[in-house]
């Protein structure tokens, strides 16, 4: 039995410790290497959501052109068909022919012209507000997904080193155990650890290529390219909670949140759409100069007409009475998103706390003393002070210490960009 942990251990030495220090990789020729900058940079370049957003601003934006436009003036001409006395068409001369012609302007009273004028810069606020909360929640979705996938991938690294070094492991004992140097019962443990990690990498895989898929739609990166994220490691060391204080993450957010802002924008709308509709129940007048030939008293009669409505009935008070509800309805959500900002800024705030004293509490050295230990285990091994299956069980361990580790950071880095959503700004880089 002792022979046959003496053969396991310089399989393992051989085939497995190789797989879990070999961090180097072959990159293919269609890897792109993609860092968190450069993804913002294609991202606020090529993301169609925001182009078809900005669209709407500038759709927003000719409305104030429109609003500034004078109306036309109209023009009107009649001229007789038959003349039944001299049996002819279109009979125009003096003497037996008729026509006339008049042109008018319409004068908008009540400074409507103006104040369609303000409710169309309104407009173009709310919209360019609508675009920055747009933005301010795709970029949100973007930097999380970001670090999500990065460190799905830097645990997608382990399982690789591990089922490779297990597969060598695998060919080798199946070599032993016809050999008889092995045990039936150890085979089985090494082919149950391998298909239960193959499985784990498989549904990780999976993960991967979603999330992948989502960064690739955010950024516009063509469908087939293989992504590889690259992060600096000074962005986990720089990250300081400490730095700001609940006080001020609220201030800023009162200040920056763009969905607050367009609560805001929105009453301020309201409030010019109500000053409108009031001047709308002012009639306009409508100026006309007019000329007849024979078909007022006298010939070639001049005259200057006037047209206005009679406000009696409609004074406009339906909309009048829809633009007051708006200002309502606009200050009670405005006093909503207040108070939902507020509870966004804390819930992220005491979130990312725990994140960061769980963080704080975990030993950095951690993973190298975990690899130091690994040699401490190879010579108990070697040793005979411990069986296969226990030293399998620290394989495993291994595995799941730096899968934790790395979920752990990515909840870290995650509380962060939380923090920056909920702030609409970037406190923390």
């Amino acid at each position: 039995m002792a022979t046959n942990k003496l053969k396991l251990f310089i399989l393992f030495t051989g085939f497995v410790l190789p797989g879990l220090t070999n961090n180097a990789a072959a990159q293919s020729t269609d890897t792109l290497k993609l860092s968190l900058p450069v993804a913002e940079q294609l991202f606020i370049r090529n993301n169609y959501q925001l182009i078809a957003q900005n669209y709407q601003t500038d759709q927003a934006k000719a409305d104030i052109i429109t609003a500034r436009l004078f109306d036309n003036p109209e023009l009107e001409a009649e001229t007789q068909l038959y003349n039944s006395e001299t049996k002819r068409f279109f009979e125009t001369s003096r003497t037996q022919g008729q026509y006339s012609a008049s042109i008018s302007q319409l004068i908008k009273l009540a400074g409507k012209r103006n104040k369609n004028i303000q409710l169309a810069t309104a407009g173009v606020k709310l919209n360019e507000y609508q675009y920055f909360d747009l933005m301010r929640t795709l970029r949100y979705n973007l930097r999380s997904n970001f670090y999500k996938t990065y460190y799905a991938q830097q645990s997608a690294k382990v399982y690789e080193e591990q089922i490779n070094s297990l597969k060598k492991l695998l060919a080798a004992s199946e070599e032993q155990l016809k050999a008889g140097n092995i045990a039936m019962k150890d085979m089985i443990r090494i082919k149950s650890l391998l298909y239960s990690l193959q499985t784990e990498y498989n549904n990780l895989e999976n993960d991967i290529e979603d999330r992948e898929t989502d960064l690739k739609l955010m950024t516009n990166v063509k469908p087939d390219a293989n992504l590889q994220l690259v992060m600096d490691p000074s962005e986990e060391q720089n990250y300081q909670l400490s730095k700001s204080v609940y006080v001020n993450l609220l201030d800023s957010a009162r200040n920056n949140r763009a969905d607050l802002k367009m609560s805001q924008a929105g009453i301020t709308y309201a409030e010019k759409n109500l000053t409108l509709q009031k001047a709308m129940a002012v009639p306009d007048v409508q100026f006309s100069l007019l000329y007849d030939l024979q078909g007022s008293y006298p010939n070639n009669y001049v005259g200057l007409g006037m047209h206005i409505p009679i406000p009696l009935f409609n004074r406009n008070q339906g909309e009048i009475k829809k633009a007051k509800v708006a200002i309502d309805a606009g200050r009670n959500m405005l006093n909503q998103q207040e108070s939902t900002l507020e509870n966004e800024v804390f819930n992220s705030y005491q979130s990312a706390l725990r994140t960061e004293r769980l963080y704080d509490g975990f030993d950095k050295n951690f993973n190298s003393d975990f690899d130091k230990l690994i040699g401490e285990v190879v010579k108990n091994f070697k040793n005979r002070n411990m069986s296969l299956i226990e030293f399998m069980d620290f394989y495993d361990s291994y595995k799941q210490n730096t899968l934790q580790m790395n979920d752990l950071k990515y909840q870290r880095m995650n509380a962060k960009e939380e923090m920056n959503y909920v702030t609409g700004s970037t406190i923390f880089k």
